[in-house]
């Protein structure tokens, strides 16, 4: 059979499927690399015979419709159980495990191994530096040039798709590059749970709380994902002290602050809020025009400056969509080979446009629509008054707000006359044990929301 090239339905693939199965599920069971194809085949490279077994029980069928939808034919898999190699399509499996020889270096610096756990590809090198996450990066490398001296732990918050794993990443390989004997362990909090479960089960538990006690620099992404484990929490709090009193560098990320997880024991929480909290908000327009030039450049993909223009001027949600937007295009322009115009970008990404308008929500759009809704001033919403025709809008705003934007409570106060966040949870708690009383709040709430959703696509 002839060989076939289906890499960009492939990457494309991955990208659709990534958003929908979400960040955990996809990092942990699509470790998976495309490695050719036939007209009526994809080969597929696995890590193990296990790991295929699994995957295709999970995951074949979906992944083969999601291929038939964007091709058009029915493709069958086929899985080779091999290391992965070091390739230009190997960024699209963020779970590269296998570690690949660096290259040749000075005598005085010997190259060093891929780092197992780590992204080659989420470096400083590649991190575009923006308003919305200055800080946050200046801070970042500060702890990988002195780890463990200042700013621990780290964590690091904010909605999806903004560069919480990419910063977090990247002082691993930043330490990992200049240090040749740093033990780095990266890993999500979903892994990290797994692991502490497969212990008990197979009564290695004294080697599995070595093994990260004597961690010289530890990272893990998505605590959020520890609410209700209280037995891995209890496994992190005294892993945190261990490492914390030998003054080893912690770093963690989550998708909100701290003091909105509900289920976490207040000595851990007190612990994740010892050292630097950082925000990241999503990229104004100038930052992601760079990212998009950024990303544009490093894979080689000739874009006008009136496309990424466009771009950036309608998709303000994050890093991931804009990178999303991108590859659809590259896909396009490989498939159909044409280059890249602003008539096609208008044409390919016009869903993507229409969607994303409907993401620029603001909380001034929430005000005035509730404010017209309980037929009070938009003043008052936001002013001191408390008396109960004030005080009930004012929650539904806030839960609103707090449902339909990614905006932290701390953020939300501020918007809402300056108030503590604890006030917006407490308000949001309040229309939550409303809902379980009145059904009719349901509807409310959902012609409020598609009220703002409508005014935020005129502007």
């Amino acid at each position: 059979m002839n060989a076939i090239d289906y890499s960009p339905f492939w990457n494309e693939c991955l990208n659709q499927l990534e958003r929908e199965l979400g960040e955990h599920e996809f990092s942990i069971w699509f470790n998976i690399e495309y490695a050719g194809a036939t007209p009526d085949t994809i080969r597929v490279r696995v890590p193990s015979a296990f790991y295929r077994d699994q995957f295709i029980k999970a995951y074949q069928k979906l992944l083969e419709a999601k291929l038939a939808d964007l091709t058009g034919k029915t493709l069958a898999l086929e899985f080779l159980v091999e290391k992965k190699q070091a390739s230009p399509d190997a960024a699209k499996s963020p779970a590269s495990k296998s570690p690949d020889p660096a290259p040749a270096a000075s005598p005085a610096r010997p190259a060093r191994a891929k780092h197992p756990s780590l992204r080659t590809d989420l470096t400083f090198e590649n991190f575009v530096i923006g308003e919305n996450n200055s800080f946050a990066a200046n801070a970042a490398l500060a702890i990988a040039k002195n780890p463990g001296t200042a700013y621990n732990p780290f964590l690091i918050y904010g909605g999806v798709g903004l560069g919480k794993t990419h910063l977090m990443q990247s002082i691993g390989n930043r330490v990992w590059t200049e240090s040749g004997k740093a033990k780095i362990i990266c890993l999500s909090a979903e892994e990290f749970t797994n692991e502490f479960i497969q212990s008990i089960h197979d009564k290695t538990t004294h080697t599995f709380k070595n093994k990260y006690r004597q961690a010289d620099i530890l990272l893990i992404d998505d605590i959020n994902f520890l609410e209700k484990k209280m037995g891995s929490q209890e496994e992190l709090f005294h892993t945190f002290n261990a490492l914390y009193d030998t003054n080893k560098q912690m770093v963690f990320t989550c998708d909100r602050p701290v003091s909105e997880l509900k289920n976490l024991s207040d000595r851990l929480r007190s612990r994740f809020e010892r050292g630097l909290n950082v925000d990241l908000q999503p990229p104004n327009y100038e930052t992601r025009c760079a990212i998009l030039r950024k990303k544009a450049e490093s894979a080689k993909l000739p874009v006008p400056t009136e496309v990424t223009d466009i771009i950036a001027k309608n998709i303000s949600t994050n890093v991931r969509d804009l990178e999303a937007a991108l590859m659809k295009l590259s896909a396009y322009a490989a498939l159909v080979g044409k280059e890249i115009t602003l008539e096609i970008a208008q044409q390919q990404l016009k869903d993507v446009f229409s969607q994303s308008k409907h993401g620029n929500v603001t909380i001034d759009h929430i005000l005035r629509v509730v404010a017209d809704h309980f037929k009070i001033s938009y003043g008052d919403l936001k002013g001191k008054k408390r008396t109960k025709n004030i005080a009930y809008p004012r929650q539904v705003a806030m839960y609103i707000a707090r449902e339909i934007t990614e905006y932290s409570t701390t953020e939300l106060g501020l918007e809402f006359g300056g108030r503590d966040h604890t006030t917006v949870m407490h308000g949001c708690q309040k229309i939550e044990e409303r809902l379980k009383l009145d059904p009719a709040l349901e509807t409310t709430l959902q012609q409020i929301v598609s009220a703002v959703k409508e005014m935020s696509t005129k502007g």
